[in-house]
């Protein structure tokens, strides 16, 4: 399998897809998966979007300054 393509997709994405996620606060952190909260869809990292899954913790009602 060729390699040279990984990661493409982000490219055109604000920061490179990074920013701070707005769950668990981690700062330059890629911000792929997008998470249901209050009718609002909100980017999070891959392990917020694993422990949102199996309850381990929830989106904030009020989500901090996300870059986008």
């Amino acid at each position: 399998m060729a390699k040279g393509h990984r990661g493409k997709g982000i490219l055109d994405l604000f920061a490179r897809g990074r920013g701070t996620c707005p769950v668990c606060g981690a700062s330059g952190i890629k911000l792929l998966y997008e998470q249901e909260a209050d009718g609002q869809k909100v980017k999070v990292c891959k392990p917020c979007r694993a422990a949102i899954k199996h309850g381990k913790k929830s989106i904030p009602s009020q989500p901090a300054a996300v870059a986008e």
